[in-house]
């Protein structure tokens, strides 16, 4: 009888017989024993070297392979070992003269293969792009021919191939003339080029695949539950190189070495790449990277630490809360040292415009300056919180997420869904209970502003994608039509998260409207067809007992009778959620500190984890601990020694940019950049449909047109992506500050600033300083007072206002003046 066999070799792993890294203390084989089942069976070979202290580090690619006998099992130069014929041999392995000998045994390896056309067919076209967006999975397919995007739909991709165009795409007849084949290699042309070169593994897998018949195999086949890379984690030097292995767990138990079917992506490359075939090459820059596996729907990631090479000696800086420990255990990790603190010049400004969008007046950094206290920086914090201006700031940025839109909702409801933000941000309301108002709200519209939030959200996967975006960090958006590529979430979650919004609806009786929750809370898989009952993200991921704790219910899932969003809004706020606290610490460290503990900051999963996963535990436990209060997480994150660091580099962090050795240069927003302008040069903007002396930080309105606003990068409110609000330079940008109408007017107005300070002040020195003052906060050094003085001497009495305009102007187009830092 031929017994069946998985596509891909069983391997087992066992305890007993010759250890490999018993004759070399300090050189490992991982694995020391192999035992591989099943036609077309393999499995890849890692050699470690181990430190002193334990530490492992590769060697695989310094090993050179032979097999014993070829006959019985075959090794490539890089490891891989492939079983040929039944019975027993040794791989031995060379390192550098130091030999260690592997013990394998190959068991049915003659047997006929059975092939399965989700399980060895669909990782390939995922393997090799066929099925990304980008090619033929995007929604109107490629040159006609159309795959489920990441092979969702195994069933619909099964048949494009085998009946469509005239069947030429698959030809048992002559397997190697199958349209598959010859498109992807290249040997007929093909627009994405030659994607599976001849007599590779896939080439040859898909061919025995067409030979065979091209089976879609038994329904009943064993399925991929999880996948694991190995090894998990590692310290590479720079410029080190680490290959990796995957390995997938069936639902029957067995495991298999996949790597050559799997997908890889790095999510820093600035710190390490990784190649097509696994292979991680370390940079020159320290740091972390997470490098993602996926193989069918399952993802797995590998972290690499990058230490900066050289010895560092580490300064002795103080401590001021339980950040600066944190940061520094990350950075001595990495050899790499934090610059000191900033003077109160820079600090005075960085925190005016972080905290209250606005640049510190001349007179109120002089104070800040003279004041002798010790406690003055956290003093001007707590001033500051308390500033209208903090609220209209903050208003700004919960509008972009929660998407305060005037197309959709018409002036006054937005304006009143606005006021109602901000109105909470100035009581400072706890943030769980606004989470909680929002997700619950309901009645009349415009009596309760926070129901206007269904309004521009309003359909139930729109709502559920927001909620799920804006409060958890998590983006489920790409499950509502597949799997998610590179997270855990199927579509049955997505629905079912849908589900706690499938009750909400807008009715109209007369005049009046309203936002009710009527109906049950229930969902379809349109691709399924099963009816799902609404549960939050990871309910039914996560052990019993947990979820049901987490979800503060008896039951797991409820039985969807009824609207339950009250549910969903105490589980979202439980400090038992795993996502809430932990998003709210990270938006608002990445606002602070220029980066993201998780980067993007609204993308949060297990394959793109934090670069410091104690600081964010810490973080979302204090943020727990002092009721969800923003004001006091800012106030925590503020007074760290972490965010008043210096952005001036020293040698060993000039090329950090991701462990908060040193502050970073941050673009400001648009809206700022647009109130700094006006302050600085005492000329205010007019917005159309806003009262003269309306700041830009203050407009509701996200369609104000205002052509410096869109250059620079304001979000159109469309989606709650972090990424509408775009913060790069451009072009455009550039050009507006140097050319513009808007800029020119500013500084050359006459009753302007600097129009009155060259008119009531005749001692040019003393313009000068307070110019400087004015955009840098800050005193000229020698140098740039002789350079300003200088050319106003060169222009004559008759063009000082002129020679001073032009100082403005070149002062306005500095990095130091756009950026904070």
């Amino acid at each position: 009888m031929i017994r069946s066999f998985s596509a891909f070799a069983i391997f087992f792993i066992t305890c007993s017989g010759l250890r490999a890294d018993d004759a070399q203390p300090g050189l490992r084989a991982d694995p020391p024993v192999l035992k591989l089942a099943g036609p077309s069976s393999r499995h890849s070979i890692l050699i470690h070297g181990a430190n002193s202290d334990g530490s492992l580090f590769d060697l695989t690619r310094s090993a050179k392979f032979v097999s014993a006998d070829p006959k019985i099992a075959t090794v490539s130069a890089a490891g891989m070992v492939r079983g040929v014929g039944d019975g027993k041999t040794t791989i031995q392995v060379d390192v550098k003269g130091r030999i260690l000998a592997i013990p394998v045994t190959i068991v049915d390896a003659r047997l006929e293969r059975s092939f399965h056309f989700e399980n060895d067919i669909v990782p390939l076209l995922g393997r090799y792009g066929c099925n990304s967006s980008g090619c033929h999975g995007k929604a109107e397919g490629q040159n006609g021919f159309k795959l489920s995007v990441f092979g969702f739909d195994p069933a619909a991709d099964y048949s494009a191939l085998l009946k469509e165009a005239r069947g030429r795409r698959v030809f048992p007849a002559a397997p190697e003339k199958s349209l598959i084949l010859t498109k992807s290699s290249g040997q007929v042309p093909h627009g994405g080029g030659n994607r599976i070169p001849i007599n590779s593994d896939a080439f040859e897998t898909i061919r025995a695949w067409v030979a065979a018949g091209a089976p879609f195999g038994d329904a009943g086949a064993p399925r991929v539950e999880s996948i694991r890379v190995e090894p998990a984690e590692r310290i590479i030097a720079m410029r080190g190189q680490q290959p990796l292995r995957v390995i997938a767990r069936w639902s029957d138990g067995r495991e298999a070495d996949v790597t050559r079917q799997a997908r890889f992506q790095s999510n820093n490359e600035a710190v390490a790449a990784v190649s097509a075939e696994g292979l991680v090459q370390a940079s020159d820059v320290p740091g972390e990277a997470s490098v993602m596996a996926g193989f069918l729907n399952e993802v797995a990631n590998f972290r690499i630490v990058v230490p900066r090479a050289g010895r560092v000696d580490f300064p002795k800086l103080p401590t001021y809360n339980f950040i600066d420990p944190l940061v520094d255990a990350k950075l001595k990790k990495l050899n790499v040292a934090p610059s000191g603190l900033a003077d109160d010049n820079t600090f005075v400004r960085r925190v005016y415009l972080d905290i209250i969008g606005t640049l510190p007046t001349p007179d109120e950094v002089r104070a800040f300056i003279k004041d002798p206290k010790a406690d003055k920086r956290a003093r001007l914090i707590d001033v500051l919180l308390e500033r209208p201006e903090y609220a209209d700031f903050w208003a700004l940025k919960w509008s972009d997420l929660l998407r305060v839109n005037r197309e959709v909702l018409g002036s006054k409801r937005a304006y009143a869904y606005y006021r109602w933000i901000q109105a909470s941000l100035t009581e400072n309301k706890p943030f769980d209970r606004f989470t909680r108002e929002l997700i619950t709200a309901e009645g009349l519209i415009d009596e309760i502003p926070a129901t206007n939030f269904y309004r521009v959200a309003n359909k139930p996967g729109d709502a559920a994608s927001t909620i799920s975006q804006v409060f958890l960090g998590i983006r489920i958006a790409c499950a509502e039509c597949h799997h998610h590529p590179f997270d855990r979430w199927s579509q049955d979650d997505y629905y079912r998260m849908n589900a706690f919004f499938a009750p909400v609806a807008q009715r109209k009786i007369g005049n009046i409207e309203t936002v009710v929750g009527a109906g049950d809370s229930l969902s379809r898989n349109p691709r399924t067809g099963e009816s799902l009952t609404a549960a939050p993200l990871g309910a039914c991921i996560v052990p019993l007992p947990i979820a049901a704790q987490m979800l503060g219910a008896k039951r797991l899932i409820p039985d969807g009778k009824g609207d339950q969003r009250m549910m969903l809004a105490e589980w979202m706020v439980s400090p038992r959620n795993p996502w809430f606290s932990r998003n709210v610490a990270n938006r608002y460290w990445a606002h602070f500190l220029g980066r993201g503990i998780v980067e993007p900051v609204d993308d949060v999963r297990a394959t793109n984890p934090p670069t410091n996963p104690e600081l964010l535990d810490a973080l979302a436990k204090h943020f727990d601990d002092v009721n969800y209060d923003l004001k006091k997480l800012i106030r925590t994150i503020t007074l760290s020694r972490v965010y008043q660091t210096s952005s001036k580099p020293n040698e060993s962090n000039e090329r950090d940019e991701q462990n908060y050795s040193r502050s970073l240069f941050r673009r400001t927003d648009a809206e700022v950049c647009l109130d700094m302008l006006s302050q600085t040069t005492g000329v205010p903007e007019k917005f159309d449909g806003f009262p003269m002396g309306t700041r830009a930080i203050q407009l509701w309105d996200s369609k104000v047109r205002h052509y410096f606003l869109k250059v620079f990068g304001r979000p159109a409110r469309v989606t709650s992506c972090e990424c509408e609000r775009n913060g790069e330079v451009n072009i455009a940008a550039v050009l507006h500050l140097l050319n513009s109408e808007t800029v020119t007017s500013k500084v050359t107005h006459e009753g302007g600033m600097l129009a009155r300070l060259v008119r009531d002040v005749i001692d040019d020195r003393k313009v000068t300083e307070e110019l400087f003052m004015t955009f840098f906060s800050r005193m000229p050094t020698e140098k740039e007072m002789d350079t300003v003085l200088g050319h106003v001497g060169k222009q004559g009495a008759g063009k000082r206002k002129q020679a001073f305009e032009d100082i403005m102007w070149a002062l306005m187009n500095s990095k130091e003046f756009m950026f904070n830092h």
